[in-house]
């Protein structure tokens, strides 16, 4: 049975077909509007960059690290032997020469024992002198056969005994000098003395702890320090000719310049837990502004690198090609070039490979570069040199690169 169309249905079909071309319509119209009004997209403008040139110039090559001053001698001085501290001769902080006098121990004990010793040699001596005597005589008798053998023979062992009792009176008594003369303690060393470590009065043993009194050589010092093990060759190799290596103290803040000295020796064995090797260097320390088991900063120079290509050290990036600097072309734009980076100074970094002299560098405004991306070159911020004999002054660099 097929459906019927009336009247009514044609005029709702036709207004709704009417609805929709306006529809379309005004759509049409809106996309054309926005098409229209839309305006071409601009270049980007050149990203503004600071450039400088890549110079030729000396390196310093150098290891830093943290130090102690060492001094050369330490002493804690002990009493020799036993008895009451009669005396102090020395002033804390003091500075002593070796064979000053610091304190005294009551030597009377000692004196006494001496008098007996030499009381002793003396009777010992006249025995002595006696089996001598009748020894000649017994020997006389001997050779005429007026006493017996055997009677000769003991009598020369007796005065062989009587010597040797001398001998060991004369042991004695230098024995008790000896001990007259450690009542009297002097400086085993040239030095500075620490504090007081006890008081007169007090009855000391021999070689009992803490001492007298500390005595710490000020002048000449050391620096201990370490270099790693990966460093150590090329310092061997240099050490090893006999060149001497230069090296500077720095306050532990690296705020001050302290002393200048020299290495002189590298120690025999390598630390296993660190994989580092101690070095030690003397400084004259003459103004004394080194104190024992300060902590400092240490710079060893170990080579100088001629001729070496220079740049600022903001030109060298990290990144996942590894060391690179972006290098302005001709026409304004950056490319970039992996680099091997050489020694440093901090304000100049030495290029190994990877980029000439004359070349020309971005130092600063490398955020958003790119390679290829447009630059205009501004003026720069001179950077100082702290090292390099031979590093370009900023400003230079800057007027060479406005010039191009």
């Amino acid at each position: 049975m097929n459906a019927v169309t009336t009247p009514q249905q044609k005029p709702r079909r036709r207004g709704l077909l009417i609805i929709a071309v306006i529809v379309i319509v005004l759509i049409a119209l809106a996309v054309l509007h926005v098409l229209r009004g839309k305006k071409p997209a601009r270049a980007a403008a050149p990203q503004v960059v600071t450039v400088a040139t890549a110079t030729v110039g000396s390196m310093p090559e150098t290891l830093s690290a943290l130090g102690t001053i060492t001094p050369i001698a330490t002493v804690t001085v002990l009493p020799q032997l036993s008895g009451y501290l009669t005396a102090v001769g020395y002033r804390e902080g003091q500075d002593v020469e070796k064979g000053q006098f610091l304190a005294q121990i009551d030597p009377r004990q000692f004196e006494i024992s001496k008098q007996q010793a030499q009381a002793q040699l003396a009777k010992d001596k006249a025995s002595l002198a006696q089996a001598r005597a009748d020894l000649a005589r017994f020997t006389q008798l001997n050779e005429r056969k007026s006493i017996a053998e055997q009677t000769y023979v003991d009598q020369q062992f007796l005065v062989q005994q009587d010597e040797a009792a001398v001998k060991a009176d004369l042991a004695n008594i230098a024995q008790f000098d000896l001990d007259l003369i450690y009542c009297h303690i002097t400086a085993p060393i040239s030095g500075r003395i620490g504090l007081r470590l006890i008081d007169p009065g007090n009855y000391v043993t021999a070689s009992s702890q803490p001492g007298i009194a500390v005595i710490t050589q000020m002048k000449p010092t050391t620096v201990e320090f370490t270099v790693p093990q990966n460093s150590l060759e090329h310092v061997l190799r240099r050490f090893n000719t006999g060149a001497k290596l230069p090296v500077t103290v720095f306050s532990s803040d690296n705020s001050k310049k302290l002393a200048t000295g020299e290495l002189y020796t590298i120690n025999n064995q390598m630390a296993t837990a660190t994989g580092t090797v101690t070095l030690r260097a003397s400084l004259p320390n003459d103004d004394e502004a080194l104190f024992p088991n300060e902590f400092v900063n240490v710079t060893l120079l170990v080579d100088t690198l001629q001729d070496a290509v220079l740049v600022p050290t903001s030109a060298v990036q990290t990144g996942a090609p590894g060391d690179y600097v972006y290098v302005v072309n001709a026409n304004n734009t950056v490319s970039v070039h992996k680099v091997t980076v050489g020694p440093t100074n901090g304000a100049y970094t030495a290029i190994a490979s990877g980029l000439t002299a004359g070349q020309r560098v971005v130092t600063d405004g490398l955020d958003r570069l790119s390679d290829g991306a447009h630059i205009r070159p501004s003026a720069a911020r001179p950077v100082p040199a702290s090292g390099a004999s031979a590093a370009p002054a900023a400003s230079d660099a800057n007027a060479e690169a406005q010039d191009s």
